[in-house]
Parts: C-alpha cells; structure tokens; sequence
C-alpha cells in the first residue's frame, strides 16, 4: 500500500497540474493589449512605454512596436503571471516526484501550450524548434556544452594517468580530518573563481578523492560546490560574472559597479561564512544531516542511488604523480584566463579591466579548455602516462561522464526559452515597477526578494540581472548611495535564487561534480541556503535603514556575520546535531 501512494501521488499531483493548466484559458483576458501589465512592454529599440514620441511631440513608428509601445505575441498569456507557470510546473514535480527530467520536459511542455494557445501542431513545433534545437544550436549554449565535453575528457585523462589517486596519497598525509577535507574543498571553490562552470566540475573531480577517504557525504561536498561557484564568481572582479552584470548595466558603468556592490553583496559573503561556520561547529541540519550521519557512521556516501555508478574511473595506482593532475589544472585555468581575454580584445588593444568586462565566457572557456586538452595530450605523452589510444579514449570517456548534466542543462535552457517567449520578464518588471517605488528604504530588501524568487523560478541568475539591474538605474541615480545597495541586492538576490532552483545550470553542475543525486543535492541544500536568504534578507532590510537615514550602509555587512554565527549557534543548539 505504501509503494502504490508513493507511485499514485505524484501522478494525482500531475494530473492537478495539468487540469489546472488546461482551465487557465478560462481567465485569460480577450484582448491583452487593452490590459495594463500584460501586453504593454518596453520597446527595446526606443525604451519607451506605451505610445512613442520624437523630441517634438509628435508620434514616430519604430521597428518593433510601429510607434504604439506594444511588441505582438500570438499568446494570450504573453507578460502575464502564467508565463512563470512552466517553471512553478518544473520545480513542483521535482520535488514531488525525485526525477528530475521528465518534470523538465513537462515543463516545457506546458510552456508550448500556453505559448500556442494550446494548439497542437504549434505546441509540438515551439517544444523543439524554438525549445529545445534552439537551445542546442544556440551559440553560447553550444560552447558551453564543447566545455562540458572537453572537462570531462580532461578529468578522465588525470583520473588514467593516477593524478587523482596520487593526490589522494598526498591528501592522506597532510589532511587527516573530516573538517580539513571541508576546508580544503572550500579553500579550493574560493581560489577557482573565473567562472561557476569550471568551478564546479574542477572542485568535485579533485575533491572527491579526498571527501570520500573521509567519509562525508557526496551532497555535503555538492553543496559546498555549489556554494563557492557563484557566490564567490559574483564577487570576483575577475570573472565571467563580473562580465556578465557588466554587459547588463547601462552607459557603460557596469564594471565600476560590480565593484562597488562588492560589499553589499550580503548572500554571497554570507553564505561563504556559513560554510566555514557548518564545518567547523560542526551543526549541520535538516536534510543534509541525515546523509552526513549515513556517511560518517556506515560509510554510505549516497543514502540512495547513484546515478554515476556506471561511470568507470580508472586510476593508476603507481606511476601517477600529484604534477599529473596539478599541471593540467594549472594550464586550464590559465588557458582559460587567456580565453577569457582574448574573447574580450585584450590582443587587439583593449585593457585588461575592459577586456575581462566585454569577454564572451563561452567562447573564452570554449577556446582556452580546447587548448589546455592539447597541452595536456603532450604533457601526460612526454610523461609516458599512458598511450596515444587510452588518452584518445577518454574522450568518449568523458563525454559519457557529462551526459546527465548535458541533458539536464539542455531542458533547463530550453524551459528558459520557454518563459522568454512567454514575457515572464516583462511581467516581473512592471510588478517591481509599480510596486516598489514608494518605499525606498526597505527597496534593497525587496528587489533582493524578487530576485531570488525570478531566479528561483527560471533558473538563471543572469537573466535576473538583465531584468533588474536597469531597473534599478532607472530608479536611482548612480550617484545615490541607495542605489549601489539595490544593485548589490539584486545580484544577490539573483544568486540566492539560483542556488537554491533545481532548474539552475550551476545547482546541475554542482550535482555533476559531486557525482550525486540531483534531487538529493536540491533537498539537501535547501534548508541551507533558505538560512542565509533570511539573515541576508534581514541584513539589506538594516542596509537600507542605514542608508536612508545618512549612515554608511557598510555597517550592516559585520551585523550580518555576526547575525549568521548567532544563527548557526542557536540551531546547532536546537538540533543538538553534530556532523
């Protein structure tokens, strides 16, 4: 009876879903243009709403909105609240039923049928053409995954030529606890900061090796994974997000911004001191207690199915040297740098500031891993780690090993695409701009909410900058010490979201380079990030207070540390739980 509720439940909860979906036709307005806050969006040639005016009064025509401030979508639920029903869809069966791509799948799915007004022939051709192909041929995406593929033969070859078992002898030697494994994995997520991507996979494929001698859980080190990618890419100056947030701010101050905001940018330094806080009070909780107790007390790492059992890893156990795995990731990340500013024109006379700020990080990684592969081919030939066939065998090798996160990140990228033809942007927009307005002082606190909840439920963070940071300029004069805050806030906010959405790229890496259960990893981590949300939330509430009132806002950043210890005290102390 048990087995057949957990199987009849979720469907039920399908079926809910869908029934509720198919009446959602019932509300839709008639004519969406006539509504305010549905069709109206901003113009993206001219920035104007509504009807479009030259400097003498007089109304002019532009190429997207013929001169009325509305751009046409064959949806009749274009920049309404149910273009965030595909990912609400996505992340609730999730949940619910453990599995991660089919939910995405009928995500998409219910994002074809809205886009289509539920039109059969429309929904199939929007699911794929404009879904899913579109998401594979699209040119960023395309490098990303050529990066994913090339990692994944990288750590294949360190694995065959005994890089990772020798690292593991040294790890023997010099870390000999559970929480200097812990410090270790985050020592490293903090010094790999040029992008999440690489991060993530770089930190689980060393890592795991020296997590497992120690016998902590695989979502322990998912989570520690997660939470030094983009916590700590948003707040290095050097960085594929520090591109990111500068190609999004306006008249070119977006780097001198991300700069500035450093301070403010209260989940990502918070959640840094959280992590060393868990390991070294040792209070973990909920979730993530359970699978560090299985790991500590019976050895087992998973608490459940591993989805990578089948992924071999070969591994010399005599002739590897800790160089073999070292050197190739030492030459990745410099390759990678190299990329990064090739990508932005730093050989064609750009600065090095201005070069990292316009760099493309797809076509950066994309370049520098492939080149870091051909070092890496001569460097283990020279070494005579292993023949010219084994290291081309582990190209498919790795390829394989990546195919759950490609496949994953392919249906998160494409649900995205789904909720962009749907006008979600738009709609969270115009609620953030009639909404919030009024009540400066508590603004940092509410873009910082809204951030997290658009991230969360369209699994990107920088779609979330693209969306609130002009906002926010149009809001403030940059000169305004407010306005720095609610930059901050919503890079922040977008982050938060991001870690804590089962749809996010970066929360799929991290699963991946843990080698761990997606749905685990999620659950797990949750309660974590849920933690520093709130402390954070509470932190730009006392920032913007400050501010409002003519004090340094920098003020707030050593409360909320000290609010995250206390924080971590009192529920260690609640649990009476230690790792």
């Amino acid at each position: 009876m048990k087995n057949l509720r957990r199987r009849v439940v979720p469907l039920l909860a399908l079926l809910v879903l869908l029934c509720g979906v198919m009446t959602v036709n019932a509300f839709a307005a008639d004519d969406p243009t006539e509504e305010i806050g549905t069709k109206m969006i901003e113009c993206p040639d001219c920035g104007a709403v509504g009807v479009v005016l030259t400097d003498e009064g007089t109304a002019a025509a532009c190429d997207s909105c013929g001169g009325t401030g509305y751009v046409e979508s064959s949806s009749r639920f274009f920049n309404t609240f149910w273009s965030l029903l595909p990912p609400i869809i996505a992340i609730a069966l999730a949940l619910i039923t453990k599995e991660v791509y089919s939910s995405l799948f009928i995500g998409i799915v219910v994002g074809g049928l809205l886009y289509s007004n539920f039109a059969f022939e429309a929904t199939v051709l929007h699911v794929f053409n404009d879904g899913i192909v579109a998401s594979v041929t699209d040119s960023y995406n395309m490098g990303i995954l050529i990066f994913l593929v090339i990692l994944g033969a990288m750590v294949c070859l360190m694995n065959k030529a005994g890089g990772s078992a020798a690292f593991g002898r040294w790890a023997k030697v010099h870390i000999k606890s559970r929480v200097g494994a812990q410090l270790a994995s985050i020592l490293l997520g903090c010094l790999i900061f040029i992008d999440d991507y690489f991060n993530c996979l770089t930190v689980g494929s060393v890592m795991r090796p020296i997590t497992d001698k120690h016998n902590i859980s695989r979502v322990k080190l998912a989570y520690i994974i997660d939470a030094t990618a983009a916590p700590v890419c948003i707040i290095a100056p050097i960085s594929s997000w520090a591109a990111a947030v500068a190609g999004f701010a306006e008249d070119g101050q977006g780097f001198s911004l991300f700069l500035r905001a450093i301070p403010y940018n209260y989940y990502a330094l918070l959640t840094i001191v959280m992590m060393v806080g868990l390991v070294l009070m040792k209070a973990d909780y909920g979730p993530m207690a359970r699978f560090e107790k299985n790991a500590r007390e019976k050895g087992d790492l998973f608490s459940g199915a591993n989805p990578y059992a089948s992924v071999k890893e070969e591994e010399m156990d005599g002739k590897g040297a800790v160089a073999d795995l070292v050197f190739p990731v030492i030459v990745l990340v410099v390759f990678c740098v190299i990329g990064m500013l090739y990508s932005g024109g730093f050989f064609f006379g750009v600065g090095f500031i201005e070069a990292f700020s316009n760099s493309d990080a797809s076509v950066g990684l994309m370049l520098g891993s492939a080149f870091a592969l051909v070092v890496a081919f001569i460097y283990y030939q020279i070494r005579r780690s292993m023949s010219f066939k084994d290291m081309m065998a582990c190209v498919p090798e790795g390829f394989k090993a990546m195919v759950p996160a490609i496949l994953i990140l392919t249906f998160a990228w494409s649900l995205k695409g789904m909720t962009d033809s749907l006008g979600a942007k738009y709609f969270v927009r115009d609620f953030v701009q009639t909404s919030a307005t009024g009540v400066q002082m508590l603004l940092p606190v509410i873009v910082f909410a809204i951030g997290c909840l658009l991230a969360f439920a369209t699994g990107t963070s920088w779609g979330t900058f693209g969306i609130l940071i002009p906002i926010v300029q149009n809001v403030f004069s940059m000169d305004d010490p407010m306005a720095i805050v609610c930059i901050s806030a919503c890079m922040a906010g977008a982050v938060c979201g991001d870690h804590c959405s089962p749809i996010s790229d970066t929360t799929i890496m991290a699963s991946a380079g843990a080698q761990c259960d997606h749905v685990n990893h999620v659950s797990t981590q949750l309660p974590y990030a849920i933690t520093c949300a709130a402390v954070s939330g509470v932190t730009y509430l006392i920032a913007g207070l400050l501010v409002h009132f003519g004090i340094t806002g920098m003020i707030a950043l050593p409360i909320g540390i000290v609010l995250m210890l206390g924080t971590l005290f009192v529920i260690r102390q609640a649990t009476g739980k230690r790792a």
